[in-house]
């Protein structure tokens, strides 16, 4: 996990075999596969509005609040919300 935050903030070195995905990661690609983005009501972490990235699915996509004092970790606070997330992401 400290490899991780030092290679985030640019302190280390990352592993090389995956340079070429990281490169074309940083250009932003369009999300072509369903996707729904999940925000707890009491994440902590700065985030932009949804409507600003938005444009950056293509294919179905949706965004959901979980509301009730959820943070960042949606599968251990909000098992119910994030579970019913991925199956109707799936098609169920």
């Amino acid at each position: 996990m400290v490899h991780n935050y030092r290679w985030r903030l640019g302190l280390a070195e990352g592993e090389s075999k995956y340079d070429d995905l990281e490169r074309w990661l940083a250009t932003g690609p369009v999300i072509t596969v369903p996707t729904i983005t999940l925000e707890g009501d009491a994440n902590g972490a700065p985030h932009p509005d949804p409507s600003s990235y938005a444009k950056k699915f293509s294919g179905n996509y949706a965004h959901r609040l979980i509301k009730g004092g959820v943070g960042h970790n949606q599968p251990q606070e909000a098992p119910q919300a994030f579970a019913e997330a991925v199956l109707k992401v799936d098609g169920y």
